[in-house]
């Protein structure tokens, strides 16, 4: 244990974070999504949710400044009748530690996406359309 990290980010998932630099993508993934086929870097997050987990990282992990949309969410596809109260869960989050426009990734982009970013946490969310990419920033002070 070590003071001032929470505790649901294991230490796999620290390292994870320490290794990306500015620029990388880390995905936040719900249980439905394909994880394990759309990386070779897969970390598990079983038995928690998106927003414990984002909240937790976003305490440690920049966003990019240099992106107009350091955060991406996968759209709900047309057509699809889902409602996403989690997106304003997520944005409530986001807004405690910048204020970053976020961005809609249609659903096979976010998939190919994915394939590109440097890791994927899979967790045990249950809410749909709930994955969430994550563009590091830099520490500047």
């Amino acid at each position: 244990m070590l003071k001032g990290i929470p505790s649901i980010l294991s230490p796999e998932l620290l390292k994870v974070l320490m290794e990306m630099g500015h620029g990388d993508e880390i995905i936040l993934a719900d249980g439905n999504f394909p994880a394990a086929s759309h990386t070779n870097r897969l970390l598990r997050c079983d038995g928690h949710g998106v927003p414990e987990l984002l909240e937790a990282v976003l305490s440690l992990f920049p966003l990019d400044t240099y992106s107009e949309q350091p955060v991406a969410l996968m759209a709900v596809v047309p057509g699809d009748q889902v409602e996403t109260p989690i997106w304003g869960v997520y944005e409530e989050l986001i807004q405690k530690h910048t204020k970053p426009e976020i961005e809609y990734v249609e659903r096979f982009a976010f998939y190919e996406r994915a394939k590109r970013a440097y890791a994927i946490v899979a967790t045990s969310e249950k809410a749909l359309y709930a994955n969430v990419i994550l563009k590091k920033g830099v520490i500047s002070s």
